[in-house]
């Protein structure tokens, strides 16, 4: 029977899509466990980090290993959690005793109100910048944009970080010194001046992050611009006289977008994770830093909640690469 090409197509991308569904499912549950038993590596039991663990009694210490489930053998802990972890259950932190689901909740959109934009203001900035002097090859512009964004894109996040705090925030006090809301503006209620304050206190940790991710996604887009340019069909559209604005914002940046589309969506995925040392240093409470703080306290269900999604969402963003790949260039086949 013949099908439309239209259909043959979709078909084709269906079934690839299929395909990688399943191999990133196999991925995450090969993460999954060697994230489970990479922390229970260290043999150092949770109980004994809690606060207090050295003057707790025997008794104490064995109702919370029960409690836990840290009595089990350790196969039986891992049947355990795969189970739970099929109904959508990630577990209780060992410390708070509230459900992994609801702290990852909480955090993690803090973390995307900071790392979220900051990745879109910088892949704009480098995208425009990264297109111009990649057409202007061979430019003074192009050496001095070249090596800034070298320098940036190669500058320490903590010591940018602190170099930001140092002078905006102590010299100039013209932002705060860290957080993400003043507690006074939050108990008073008002949701205008809670989200304008939420804005102000971001401001200075995106500009952070915009120094430093901005340089990469400019030089990505400058290398990817320079090698499209030496296509056929670049210098054939210039044959035809094409005015230069069309033939490179049409024809060579549409191309050259291909590797910034992956960097940008895995930077996406990993800004879920968040940036532990700019958390930190602007005492910025998102899942970067709580997930820090569980791996450093052992506490095995929240780290192991946080590093799932944080693998999944990375996953699933590769996967949405490869169908965006099909529409910028037609020339990719799915069979």
């Amino acid at each position: 029977m013949n099908y439309p090409r239209g259909y043959k197509v979709q078909m084709g991308l269906a079934k690839y899509v299929g395909r990688r569904v399943l191999e990133g499912l196999i991925i995450l549950f090969i993460i999954m466990t060697i994230i489970f038993f990479l922390f229970r590596a260290t043999g150092v039991s949770p109980i004994d980090m809690m606060a207090g663990g050295a003057r707790m009694s025997v008794e104490t210490r064995e109702a919370l290993v029960r409690q836990h489930g840290l009595d089990k053998p350790l196969w039986t802990q891992y049947f355990i959690y795969i189970k739970n972890l099929l109904k959508g259950d990630l577990g209780v932190s060992l410390y708070t005793l509230k459900p992994v689901s609801e702290i990852v909740m909480e955090k993690l959109p803090r973390t995307l109100l900071l790392f979220l934009p900051a990745t879109i203001i910088s892949y704009v900035i480098g995208i425009i910048v990264g297109r111009r002097i990649g057409w202007k090859r061979g430019k003074k512009i192009e050496s001095g944009v070249t090596i800034t964004a070298l320098v940036l894109g190669t500058l320490p996040v903590f010591w940018l970080a602190l170099l930001m705090l140092y002078i905006f925030s102590f010299k100039l006090e013209l932002f705060p010194l860290g957080g993400w809301v003043n507690p006074e503006v939050l108990m008073e209620g008002n949701t205008g001046a809670i989200i304008l304050d939420v804005l102000y206190h971001m401001i200075l940790p995106v500009m952070t992050l915009v120094i430093i991710q901005s340089g990469g996604a400019l030089l990505l887009m400058r290398t990817s611009m320079i090698e499209t340019l030496g296509e056929d069909y670049i210098f054939v559209a210039k044959a035809k006289g094409m005015p230069e604005k069309v033939v490179r914002d049409k024809h060579a940046a549409r191309n050259a977008m291909l590797p910034i589309i992956t960097s940008f969506t895995i930077s996406v995925a990993l800004s879920v994770g968040g940036n532990v040392l700019v958390e930190r240093i602007f005492s910025w409470p998102g899942l970067g830093l709580e997930m820090f703080y569980a791996t450093v306290s052992l506490d095995y269900p929240l780290a192991q909640g946080c590093f799932l999604i944080m693998a999944a969402l990375v996953i699933v963003f590769i996967i949405l690469t490869d169908v965006l790949y099909a529409y910028l260039d037609p020339r990719i086949s799915y069979g």
